[in-house]
């Protein structure tokens, strides 16, 4: 039975043609948590890969490009930045109506939820936070033109272009008039640092988008590269943050990891780790979180309108559109200090 999104009879004969010691018979499982491209674990009986295609429905302009996402992970695989295995990518949109990139399967623990994060000790917690925000500051640390992306994307400019692509995109998919997008925008325009750095940039990066290894807190490597480009570093920071607040809760679509008593390292803490790691200096962070409030907010709208649509895969999007507002609310807020 084909999961939806996939047909496998495709996938058979493109995998015999371009995959060395394909084993014949492919099985394919989707992989839950993903609330933009589809993601599934691929099995022949010899190999385990993963298979990554943009959602259902229509794409935004600039989202969803797996060649984008296939080359930073190739770029990466050398580095001694955690990344599965590159393998393939296909743009030849007759196999499956759409391109995808399959990368090699990483065996180890992903940690979505409260549920998850009640399976580690004290230690591993405050452990886990501290390891995510080492692993950042590592991608961080790559000269883009050393792997080969020096024409990843234009970092001058870049956090101008982000508040102008969110505002672009909440006029594409949203679902009510409300003020607060144009408000915290125009809260973001007015306080742009003066100076920006240029690195790689992860995107979307979050605990659940890295996976621990099996038997230790330590990064196997880190996923979901769909919104990877040349910019500045500290909007990964930021967005992290964000991540960390249990006010996005409604998003992942699980209890969050500090929706309890937990032991997990405070925000202040992560952003400690980071500048001491890093060297760079904090001093504009607010602008930095505010922007990850209004990208998630509107990162969260479009999922929703996906839901309500009917284009969505798997569970969890139905509390999506709860999250929008509140976002955009602490990211003004952020901002009024």
């Amino acid at each position: 039975m084909n999961p939806p999104g996939l047909d496998l009879a495709a996938l058979h004969r493109f995998f015999g043609e371009r995959v060395p010691d394909y084993g014949g018979r492919l099985d394919a499982q989707l992989l839950a948590g993903g609330k933009s491209n589809l993601t599934y674990r691929l099995r022949d009986g010899v190999h385990d890969w993963v298979l990554r295609r943009p959602p259902l429905g229509t794409l935004t302009p600039s989202a969803h490009d797996m060649a984008r996402e296939y080359r930073v992970v190739a770029a990466l695989g050398p580095t001694r930045v955690p990344v599965a295995p590159a393998v393939l990518l296909c743009e030849d949109t007759t196999v499956l109506g759409v391109p995808f990139a399959v990368t090699a399967f990483v065996p180890g623990r992903v940690i979505q939820s409260a549920e998850d994060a009640a399976r580690l000790g004290p230690d591993e917690q405050r452990q886990c936070g501290f390891e995510l925000i080492d692993r950042l500051c590592q991608l961080h640390a790559v000269d883009p033109g050393s792997v080969g992306l020096d024409n990843f994307g234009r970092a001058q400019g870049y956090l101008e272009r982000q508040i102008r692509r969110w505002m672009d995109q909440w006029e594409r998919v949203h679902t009510r008039d409300v003020p607060e997008p144009v408000e915290l925008a125009g809260r973001l325009r007015l306080g742009l640092p003066t100076r920006s750095d240029r690195s790689i940039v992860h995107g979307d990066y979050r605990l659940d988008n890295v996976i621990l290894a099996p038997d230790r807190i330590e990064v196997a490597a880190i996923v979901d590269w769909e919104m990877c480009t040349l910019g500045d570093p500290l909007a990964d920071l930021g967005l992290a943050l964000v991540y960390w607040d249990p006010l996005t809760e409604p998003v992942l679509g699980v209890r969050h990891i500090r929706s309890s008593e937990n032991f997990f390292p405070g925000a202040e803490e992560l952003v400690a780790r980071y500048s001491r790691q890093s060297g760079r200096a904090l001093a504009d962070l607010d602008f930095y979180v505010a922007l990850g409030f209004f990208k998630l907010a509107v990162i969260a709208e479009g999922i929703y309108q996906r839901y309500c649509a009917g284009l969505t895969v798997g569970d969890g999007f139905a509390t999506t559109g709860d999250a929008v507002l509140p976002l955009l609310r602490a990211g003004i807020e952020r901002l009024s200090t």
